[in-house]
């Protein structure tokens, strides 16, 4: 019976030193922190854009040049981030491609956005002028959303604005501008 009653005993300590336990565990405490997120619009022409600092070059060298149109295409020209949607304005800085041998005015050459790449929205072909003008419209908003360009010569600008000019290179520098919306 002694044996019985020890029994008891202990089972009743570790009963009570159970419980205090499971006790002490549902009087945790807790805390809480805020975390923000904080953002802020942005709207960038990636540096590493082929248009940014780029050279596209139209050579006339024969007859055959004079009489057809040239184009050239630029992939992934321009690289654009933007957090919202946006334009692509282009425009010459300059009302004419100068040489010291002449000028021949900017409105020769076609821009034209290519679709295929990721930026999307509203292509526009322009003729160059020192008008900025909308060469994409209502791009969708994204991370390096890439847009090829097509540059053009039309063969009759060609023969009636190019021929008969002095030999030499003429050169006009081509802006674009992102712009959020």
């Amino acid at each position: 019976m002694t044996k019985q009653i020890f029994n008891a005993v202990l089972i009743l300590i570790a009963l009570i030193l159970g419980s205090t336990n499971l006790f002490a565990q549902s009087n945790a405490t807790s805390v809480t922190t805020t975390v923000n997120i904080i953002l802020a619009e942005v709207i960038s022409i990636d540096n590493g854009s082929i248009a940014n600092g780029g050279v596209v070059n139209f050579s006339y060298f024969t007859a055959s040049d004079y009489n057809n149109t040239k184009n050239l295409t630029i992939e992934n020209s321009l690289v654009v981030t933007s957090s919202n949607n946006f334009d692509v304005k282009v425009k010459a800085e300059g009302e004419n491609f100068i040489s010291e041998a002449g000028t021949i005015p900017v409105g020769v050459l076609q821009v034209k956005a290519v679709s295929g790449g990721s930026m999307i929205g509203t292509l526009n072909d322009i003729t160059l002028s020192t008008t900025e003008q909308i060469l994409v419209g209502n791009a969708n908003p994204g991370a390096q959303r890439t847009l090829s360009i097509d540059y053009s010569i039309p063969a009759n600008k060609a023969r009636t604005e190019l021929l008969g000019k002095a030999p030499g290179t003429y050169t006009q520098r081509v802006k674009f501008t992102a712009t959020a919306l």
